[in-house]
């Protein structure tokens, strides 16, 4: 008897233990869903919104699809999120186009969703709650101004683009063209190319345009993956370092190039603190909360020169 009572307490020990371990589910549950869920730049997104998410005593999901250029799949996770009824949901969209019905349905249903990092078809404050992320049209064109002060009059640049559909990077490669073309001296030698989802993608394809690079007297690529393909590839051809180089977002190989000389600048956003705002924008909203339709959260130029300063030296780490 005295075994069987033994039993029955630790039994009644582990529900209790049970009990208090899903506390958790009492809180809001809050999705968010990136492009991917492999590159350093999701990492850091997904660490501002977890502390975002402690900070609001809130419960942060974090799922999305493997690759970056898996639509369906990140369609198929937003309807899993929606028949679950999650509290709210904060989506970088993958295509600004194809996320535009399942965002709807999950607002007809009560959820609450905030845009971020890339931007989706309609109008923030009205269609979705708010769209938080970097001002890319100005990101692109900050990286063309640099680039175009380190290339010679008449020079040729190779713009490698990233995915169709993704409207972050179009944004940045737009303005990119823009500032690049406005010295009026500057040939656009390659524009209609794109990398693809991974860096190992974006380094064949930066090999397909090698006769066009050993041309080229300045190179521009939008985004992490795209931009340690096209490092890869010039490394490869014993081309890194002597050609003008500008890319997009920082990680530890990047940033590794940028001090060794093979890349001359990145255009670095500050993903930690667009995952906090965006999580934070959303949770504001379930609360009877005033959010911005649009909040930027910034971005700047690094350089060999400057990576140092403290506040650089916070974002890139």
């Amino acid at each position: 008897m005295r075994h069987a009572r033994l039993i029955l307490a630790m039994l009644c020990a582990c529900l209790v233990g049970v009990g208090c371990s899903g506390s958790e589910d009492d809180r809001p549950r809050i999705a968010v869903i990136p492009k991917g869920t492999t590159h350093v730049f999701w990492k850091s997104v997904e660490r501002g919104a977890r502390a975002a998410g402690d900070t609001r005593d809130l419960h942060v999901i974090w799922k999305g699809p493997l690759k970056e250029n898996d639509r369906a799949q990140q369609i198929q996770v937003l309807e899993q999120f929606i028949a679950q009824g999650v509290d709210g949901i904060v989506l970088a969209p993958l295509d600004h186009a194809a996320l535009v019905r399942p965002v709807r349905e999950a607002r007809q249903r009560g959820i609450s969703v905030v845009i971020f990092d890339s931007a989706l078809d309609g109008t923030p404050g009205e269609d979705f709650e708010s769209f938080v992320a970097t001002d890319n049209r100005a990101g692109g064109a900050m990286g063309g101004e640099h680039l175009s002060s380190l290339m010679p009059d008449g020079g040729d640049v190779v713009l490698l683009r990233y995915l169709v559909g993704s409207a972050s990077t179009d944004n940045r490669e737009s303005g990119f063209l823009e500032a690049i073309t406005a010295r009026g001296d500057i040939n656009v030698l390659v524009d209609n190319r794109y990398g693809g989802a991974t860096a190992g993608d974006s380094k064949s394809e930066a090999l397909n345009l090698i006769d066009s690079i050993h041309k080229a007297e300045g190179i521009f690529c939008s985004n992490e993956p795209t931009t340690l393909g096209m490092l890869l590839a010039l490394r490869q051809e014993g081309l890194a370092g002597s050609i003008p180089f500008v890319g997009f977002d920082a990680s530890p190989p990047l940033v590794a190039a940028l001090r060794a000389g093979e890349i001359d600048a990145l255009v670095v956003q500050n993903p930690a603190l667009m995952g906090q705002l965006a999580v934070e924008a959303l949770d504001d909203h379930r609360r009877g909360e005033s959010v911005d339709a649009v909040i930027d959260t910034g971005v700047v130029l690094v350089t060999a020169e400057n990576i140092d300063d403290p506040d650089i030296a916070a974002i890139v780490k």
